[in-house]
């Protein structure tokens, strides 16, 4: 190639234009190329899965390779003073003014409380993983691109498509309660804003303010990621300072007969609810997706997610505990408990200001939500297990506007139609999975390098492995089956503990962090598979079904699409290095 030629090659490549819609751009790979070339494909989907559930990427490659497939690069702006703001606003929204009635009304009682340690200490675990792992891997793809290191392309994606559930539909739940607060501001009951229909109940009340709400938060989102960041700094500030006025007030106003009976529901309704509420911590994964647009993710990545993580999990017992002792469980509304309580005790003014509060922050949730689930489609999006179109950057605001577009108009979908229980405990059990699967991955890391671990240390690791989490599903089930019962635990809980002692005495670690580690490996990982599992058990069979139908879905896509775009994204550069590789295959 002649300086001529490569230098209009190079013009040609500058002058593309970012919105564009050809083919190429979405399906780009051999084997959709044509009819001929795609049944050709589909003809190799045996051989080919099988190369994918083996085959590994590395740091290199997530970091550095991958990144190329945006064409352009994202700004790095964000310190951690930003990200514990983000970690603020992601987290503290919807779940905590919403859900936090519905559960104590319908599961817990005024046990809700426990119900926000139990998923908590949960949440804690997982974001010591996400924090290893952001640090060690400063990518927006986040737990995508750590599963696709450490356990291989097939896990990955069954973990992009709950990503992208969990994105889709938490943007809608979020933006479904917005609506409810929103009409509790105005001094009208919380549906009233909404269009009433004859369909299926959970799925016959319209909500075009939602869908207004959503564009919105993403338009903001889409143009700037610091001015995202300085409009979050003060919606957020101000939020904080609502949330102090509820605790203080609330116990101003708390009764401790409200407490009895304080486990109305028993033991078993606590964790029910945790598993439910645990989508009220959801949302810290936003933070590690944006290591790639922050300027020391070293130090600035742990700060931030443990941070903030600590200070909401405080915030979350102390608000749960004021509304159980400002009102009788039976009493909650579960639509907007806080500022119904607030009315019950004389404050009517204060509903309009807890109203206000709670929609500060679901609109934070929301501009934070959309930077990061954005920044997880574009990852998935760059690995092309979905059109590498949405992986596209702008040029201009260096933010990912295609795959902005991909969540925001589905969760709009969603929320005009789906009501905020339906959506929550879907997104329970997707969020649950993923932060499970992270828990799985660091172990690997941390035990298992391949060309290094001994294949027989790697048989013990998988063992191990599997006696973990099959104790913990054990666990899980004997409690859904028989909560009052200590046989089965008398069995399910010392094979996790040896298990886990197995790991600690008989395999040597083969990979210890550079800046920043879990402590008490394997113990806390091991420990954070476990509750996860069993928050998962405790949710009910209906969020299963859903959960299933979703996977059902995923798995289709993934043997008619995905699995050929990333079989051949991944050997077209051995083809490039070898020619002699074609042979091979």
């Amino acid at each position: 190639m002649d300086a001529a030629t490569q230098e209009h090659g190079n013009a040609e490549l500058q002058e593309r234009r970012y919105w564009r819609f050809n083919k190429h751009d979405f399906f780009p790979e051999e084997s959709f190329s044509n009819w001929t070339s795609y049944r050709a494909a589909l003809s190799q989907t045996c051989h080919r899965f099988k190369d994918r559930l083996v085959s590994r990427s590395d740091d290199a490659n997530e970091v550095e390779v991958l990144r190329k497939q945006s064409e352009n690069e994202m700004k790095r702006c964000l310190t951690w003073w930003d990200l514990t703001w983000f970690g603020f606003g992601s987290v503290i929204g919807a779940g905590i003014f919403v859900l936090t009635g519905q559960e104590a009304h319908d599961h817990a009682g005024p046990a809700i409380v426990l119900s926000y340690v139990a998923s908590g200490v949960s949440a804690m675990l997982s974001v010591f993983c996400y924090t290893e792992f952001a640090v060690e891997i400063p990518v927006a793809g986040g737990s995508f691109a750590y599963l696709r290191i450490e356990l291989g392309d097939f896990a990955a994606f069954i973990t992009a498509g709950n990503i992208l559930l969990e994105s889709v539909v938490g943007t809608a739940a979020v933006a479904r309660a917005w609506t409810s607060y929103l009409a509790t501001l105005l001094n009208r009951p919380s549906n009233s804003l909404r269009i009433h229909t004859n369909l299926t109940k959970g799925f016959n009340l319209l909500d075009p303010i939602a869908v207004v709400v959503l564009a919105l938060a993403s338009t903001i989102a889409m143009i700037s990621t610091r001015k995202t960041s300085l409009l979050n700094w003060i919606a957020t500030g101000l939020n904080t300072a609502i949330i102090l006025f509820v605790i203080i007030a609330g116990f101003a106003h708390a009764r401790t007969s409200n407490l009895t009976p304080f486990l109305p529901y028993g033991v078993k309704g606590v964790f029910q609810a945790a598993a439910i509420v645990y989508f009220a911590y959801g949302g810290f994964d936003n933070i590690a997706t944006m290591a790639e647009e922050t300027k020391n993710p070293s130090r600035d990545i742990p700060l931030g997610l443990l941070g903030s993580m600590s200070i909401i999990t405080v915030i979350y017992c102390l608000m749960a505990l004021s509304l159980s002792m400002m009102q009788r469980y039976t009493e909650i509304d579960t639509e907007a408990a806080y500022s119904v309580a607030f009315q019950s005790v004389g404050m009517h003014w204060a509903k309009y200001l807890v109203a206000l509060g709670a929609l500060k922050g679901m609109t934070t949730v929301l501009l934070v939500g959309a930077l990061g689930q954005a920044r997880y489609t574009t990852h998935i999006a760059r690995a092309h297990m979905i059109p590498p179109w949405f992986a596209l950057v702008h040029p201009k605001t260096g933010t990912p506007i295609n795959a902005t577009l991909l969540v925001t108009i589905s969760g709009a979908f969603i929320a005009f139609f789906s009501s905020l229980d339906v959506l929550a405990s879907l997104l329970s059990v997707s969020t649950l999975f993923i932060f499970m699967m992270m828990a799985v991955a660091l172990l690997v890391r941390r035990y298992y390098v391949r060309e290094v671990t001994p294949k027989e240390n790697l048989l013990k690791l998988v063992i191990f492995l599997l006696v973990i989490i099959a104790s913990s599903m054990g666990t899980a089930a004997y409690w859904g089956l028989k909560p009052d019962g200590w046989y089965g635990y008398a069995v399910t809980v010392p094979l996790w503990f040896f298990g886990t002692l197995g790991l600690s005495l008989l395999l040597p670690q083969k990979r210890k962090p550079k800046v920043w580690g879990v402590p008490l490996v394997p113990w806390l990982p091991s420990l954070s598979i476990a509750t996860n599992i069993f928050l998962m058990g405790s949710l009910g069979a209906e969020a299963f079904v859903r959960f299933g139908i979703c996977t059902v879905v995923m798995l289709l896509y993934y043997v008619f699409i995905g699995l050929h775009a990333t079989y051949d994204m991944a050997h077209m550069e051995k083809k490039l290095q070898d020619p002699a590789h074609d042979q091979c295959l």
